[in-house]
């Protein structure tokens, strides 16, 4: 079962909307302004945003959301038909569906994204010497046969890089999406537990293969 989070300020069409992907088995979160969104980001499956909101406007959500986490599909259903809006919704999003709409439809375009963002039969992640499995969050040298153990901070470093490979992510946006704080320029935290999984997972953690440093910036997982 799929998890949807709806953002959408109308009362009238986010109930509509709740209760026709209900019916269809979707687990849906419907938030009516963009107030504390991110607490929920990590358990969805696909994002549905409108774009006019109090507060935050779905375009500075969407984009916000898009950089921290790639992987989640983004579908705009706005009232905003001007050809330079769609135009600016597709250059992050991954759809862009215009109101009114036809419930089927909507149901279509969100299996489509659906489908083509699964990665639910992606069980195992080999990664130079290192097997991943990624249900199980067991990591094992491949030269060594031996199970590498990773304190929780030192595994969801790795894990929240893993997801976003070849991608460089900041300093900010690693240490707020693990210690749910915000980050502190100066703060070496971060910097100390990248130290010791270096140590545990790069064959040569002064010459890193693996989880590479950009300097003045932050890090990214080479795969």
């Amino acid at each position: 079962m799929n998890t949807i989070l709806y953002i959408e300020d109308d009362h009238e069409i986010g109930q509509f909307l709740k209760d026709v992907l209900e019916e269809k088995g979707y687990t849906l979160i419907w938030l009516n302004s963009s107030h504390g969104y991110e607490a929920y980001i990590e358990q969805v499956d696909l994002i549905v945003l409108d774009i006019m909101m109090p507060g935050l406007d779905g375009f500075t959500i969407g984009q916000r959301i898009k950089e921290a986490q790639p992987n989640i599909p983004i579908l705009f259903l706005t009232a905003r038909t001007a050809l330079e809006d769609k135009l600016k919704g597709l250059g992050f999003a991954d759809d862009y569906v215009t109101k009114p709409f036809h419930p089927e439809e909507l149901q279509a375009r969100i299996e489509v994204l659906l489908r083509r963002f699964d990665k639910s039969s992606i069980s195992e992640i080999r990664l130079r010497h290192l097997t991943v499995y990624l249900e199980e969050k067991r990591i094992i040298n491949m030269h060594t046969g031996e199970e590498i153990l990773l304190t929780d901070k030192q595994l969801r470093i790795f894990l929240f890089l893993l997801r976003h490979p070849n991608q460089i992510l900041t300093k900010e946006q690693i240490y707020e999406n693990i210690w749910k704080q915000p980050f502190i320029e100066g703060d070496k935290t971060l910097m100390v537990h990248i130290r010791y999984l270096r140590q545990k997972i790069e064959n040569n953690p002064n010459k890193p293969e693996i989880l590479e440093t950009i300097r003045g910036i932050g890090y990214r997982i080479k795969q």
